[in-house]
């Protein structure tokens, strides 16, 4: 029964394409598909859940936060001194040297290559649309007890707003295509961009939603969404939205401290570097927020060693990869010395080849930076097809104490009281860490406090959900630390967001409009 199920699913993942400008859609008769087969049961919908969670997995061919070289966090990191490479995608991507005409980066939006014939993924604004109309078959469904037809609903509506959330941070204002068009595709028309006001309404409404009738983070089941991830999102939406408002640090200083709780459970664990290594993630965490489980012989992995690791490395009984990404040496030396997060950022390694030590400098791996390992060693790593057993983590509670101390310090008309309150929240982080607290007087301008937190952000978060590119930008400082620290010649406002893919604009018809600096 399951594969049928599944094949019903595909169908209809197919069938909810979104309106990308004036994208062709094929009618669709949704009696036919709510039929007497599928869905029916409760277990039926249960499906239609667990297909939207899809989008957000890692896999290389199609997953959201892929750990490699297709995953948004490697793509965004890379735009920051975090990683680079010596050539492809992820040079031009270091030196913000991008156009509309780039699959790598544009492919996250839509691409016009057909999976099925080949390709890969499709496009994530793609998923939104199937988010939709999954939403309204189970709000439809009579199968359904009230509580579980709330907490699917709030399931899918989380994972709508969380793509659509990563999406217009990337991109601006997406093209959303309401419930009734989807039902009647033969109305197809051109769609415009929503306005930032409305893209924000409707990631907000979504997590709201999701906030109010997913478990709380001691009942969800670890790899599932709880009110602890919602409100995380929404988070991260109020904090992207300072950038016009500041205001937005108010909600954020009231989710922050409600995600504080002690009945949500959430503490920081002992050991930073314990998080990433192998038996670290799990429901015993009590830092995780969201993490993605992997299975090694399914299409929910993490394959970052494969991607980061140079073909002869030979240290703690592991193998080489592909290098693909690097990190930088600026990177690696704004650490202090013994902080313990700089650990997976590896300065030296022995070769596999040769048995000796390759060091700092060392051309072809080691010359343009450390390497970027980010999750301790896992030998059985080749065993399992280059597939690591550590479980992806994206959002962590370090993130509510960085947010939160962020929102008192800058929120309008921040007291003195609430300014010494923020640095215990980013002291508690360094201890963690290893390092030496901070005084007042280190953060005792504005400009001091937005340096010092994005250097904290910088190196509590590296590599794990692709959001320091989004501090940089809602603090004023990507332009510049491309300038000056990456030496990109091409950096400027208009790179704060990445382009939409031509087709996109060709299909809009005059409609949808292209993001400034780009063609």
């Amino acid at each position: 029964m399951k594969t049928k199920y599944l094949a019903y699913v595909a169908a209809l993942a197919l069938s909810t394409t979104t309106l990308i400008g004036c994208a062709d859609l094929d009618p669709v008769d949704y009696s036919e598909l709510n039929s007497e087969l599928f869905p029916k049961t409760e277990s039926d919908y249960a499906t239609l859940v667990n297909e939207c969670y899809r989008s957000i997995r890692s896999s290389w061919f199609d997953g959201l936060f892929a750990t490699d070289d297709r995953g948004c966090v490697a793509l965004n990191d890379a735009t920051t001194e975090i990683l680079t490479n010596r050539t492809h995608i992820y040079k031009k991507l270091h030196d913000l040297n991008w156009d509309s005409t780039d699959d790598y980066l544009v492919g996250f939006y839509y691409t016009e290559k057909d999976p099925s014939g080949g390709g890969y993924r499709d496009g994530f604004a793609n998923d939104i649309s199937r988010c939709t109309s999954d939403l309204a078959y189970i709000m439809k469904a009579t199968a359904l007890s009230e509580p579980v037809k709330k907490k699917m609903a709030a399931e899918v509506r989380c994972v709508r707003a969380f793509i659509a959330y990563t999406l217009y941070d990337m991109f601006g204002p997406l093209v959303i295509a309401p419930q009734e068009l989807l039902e009647n595709p033969r109305n197809d028309r051109p769609l415009p961009r929503l306005s930032r006001e409305e893209m924000v309404k409707f990631i907000e409404e979504d997590l709201r939603y999701a906030a109010e009738n997913l478990p709380s983070p001691t009942d969800a089941e670890y790899g599932r969404f709880s009110t602890g991830l919602a409100k995380m999102l929404l988070i991260r939406l109020y904090l992207h939205e300072t950038k016009v408002d500041k205001s937005y640090y108010n909600k954020v200083e009231t989710l922050a401290r409600e995600l504080m709780q002690p009945a949500n459970g959430y503490q920081l664990q002992a050991t930073y570097t314990k998080m990433f290594e192998l038996g670290g993630q799990g429901k015993a965490n009590k830092e995780i927020i969201f993490a993605i489980p992997v299975n090694t012989e399914m299409v929910s992995w993490n394959d970052w060693h494969m991607f980061v690791l140079p073909s002869d490395f030979g240290s703690n009984g592991m193998q080489g990869g592909y290098h693909s990404l690097t990190s930088t040496w600026h990177f690696y030396d704004s650490f202090e010395a013994n902080d313990t997060r700089r650990t997976y950022l590896l300065a030296e390694y022995k070769s596999k080849k040769t048995d000796a030590l390759v060091t700092r400098g060392t051309y072809p791996n080691l010359d343009i930076g450390p390497i970027p390992m980010k999750y301790g060693y896992d030998a059985d790593l080749f065993k399992n097809s280059g597939r690591s057993s550590i479980d992806p983590i994206l959002y962590r509670y370090a993130d509510v104490y960085l947010s939160l101390a962020e929102a008192l310090y800058r929120k309008p008309g921040a007291s003195a009281a609430e300014k010494l309150e923020a640095l215990t929240y980013i002291n508690a982080i360094r201890r963690r860490a290893g390092i030496a607290d901070l005084a007042y007087s280190d953060i005792d301008t504005d400009e001091k406090f937005v340096e010092l937190l994005l250097k904290e952000r910088a190196h509590e978060f590296w590599c794990e959900n692709g959001q320091y590119r989004a501090d940089l930008i809602r603090l004023d400082k990507f332009v510049e630390y491309a300038r000056d620290i990456n030496g990109s010649p091409y950096a400027d406002r208009t790179k704060e967001v990445y382009p939409l893919p031509k087709i996109v604009i060709t299909d809009g018809k005059g409609v949808v409009v292209q993001n400034e600096g780009y063609d």
